[in-house]
This record gives structure tokens, C-alpha cells and sequence, in this order.
């Protein structure tokens, strides 16, 4: 087995990106949805031309990780799209954050994360929310440990099925102060 790499999705692979969103959704969550529910949302969310129209938008980004010639998993981030009074143009979100379940754990996630919030910070500290299935506990506790804090609730649409959902956000003021003191360790600074 070959060390996985993260690397920034373009153009030429939205085929690629489109087909693993699809799979992991569906190997994540497609259990809870009748079939006709979750082809609807697979083709809204997934489809081969929204896919492209995100990658060509120069707000959002994707990262595909790949690993042994296959691609694992991906991320996606961009302007915050998500239902809270306090959203403005200026704040970030992480939109999607998959693995096949065979290469869940052992901190790949974690990498990608970090990747992804370092892309939404590269323009300076701002606000950034994520929007989370509200009995996905395991990345409730995930976001939690990495600052997010839970400000709202709403409903997400696959089909006609209505997810509850928690709209969970961490402040450009936690940023500012993540980036001290990750400079000072680097430089084991006190």
C-alpha cells in the first residue's frame, strides 16, 4: 500500500469527484433514504455538471485523496451557503468531507480537514461554518475537538426525505489565534 496523497482537484476531474461524492454518500447514508429519495438528491447534489460548474468557480474548492491508484476520499469548501442569520459573503464552509469506509481512521481525515481549513483561512482569519447530520455523533465530536461550536438547526433535503441538521461554526477570531501558536511551536517560541 502507497501513502495516501491529498491533492487539489481540477477541471479534468469531475468525473472523478462526481463518482466518489456519489459512492460515499451512498455507502454513508443511503440506507436511511427510500431509493427514490436518494437517486433524486445523487442527482442534484453529485451530477457530472453541477460537479463541473463547482470546480470551475474560482470560491469553491475540492481535494481528492488517492491512494493505491484509486481515489478514497474528498473534500469540498466554499462560501457559505447554509441557513443562520449570521452568515455573511465573507464566511467560509466546509461542505463535504468523505471517505470510502475502508479508509476511515488512522488520521487521513484529520489531514484533509486541516487542508481544507487552511484553504478557507489563505486569504486571512474569517468565520466558518459546516453543516452536520444531527446523529452523526462521531463528527459532532470531531468538529468540537477542532473549535466548532453548535449554533443552529436545520432541515436537509434528500428527495422528499427531511434530515434534522446542526449548523455548527467557528469563529475568525479562533483562527487568529490558532495561527500564533502554531507559529510559535514551530518556532518553539513560548
Amino acid at each position: 500500500m502507497t501513502e495516501p496523497t491529498i491533492r487539489r482537484a481540477g477541471p479534468a476531474d469531475a468525473q472523478t469527484l462526481s463518482a466518489i461524492g456519489a459512492e460515499t454518500f451512498t455507502e454513508t447514508f443511503g440506507h436511511l433514504y427510500p431509493p427514490g429519495d436518494l437517486s433524486q438528491f445523487l442527482a442534484e447534489a453529485y451530477g457530472l455538471e453541477r460537479t463541473r460548474a463547482d470546480l470551475a468557480d474560482p470560491a469553491k474548492a475540492a481535494w481528492l485523496v488517492e491512494a493505491d491508484g484509486e481515489t478514497v476520499g474528498y473534500a469540498q469548501a466554499g462560501p457559505c451557503a447554509l441557513p443562520h442569520a449570521a452568515v455573511t459573503q465573507a464566511c467560509g464552509e466546509l461542505k463535504r468531507i468523505y471517505f470510502r469506509k475502508s479508509r476511515q481512521g488512522g488520521g487521513l481525515g484529520a489531514r484533509l480537514f486541516a487542508e481544507t481549513l487552511d484553504w478557507l483561512q489563505a486569504e486571512g482569519p474569517r468565520t466558518v461554518w459546516i453543516g452536520v447530520w444531527s446523529e452523526n455523533f462521531g463528527a459532532q465530536r470531531f468538529y468540537a475537538r477542532h473549535g466548532f461550536v453548535k449554533v443552529g438547526e436545520y432541515g436537509f433535503k434528500v428527495g422528499d426525505t427531511v434530515d434534522h441538521e446542526y449548523i455548527l461554526r467557528r469563529d475568525a477570531e479562533s483562527f487568529t489565534a490558532d495561527t500564533v501558536n502554531r507559529a510559535r511551536s514551530e518556532h518553539n517560541l513560548a
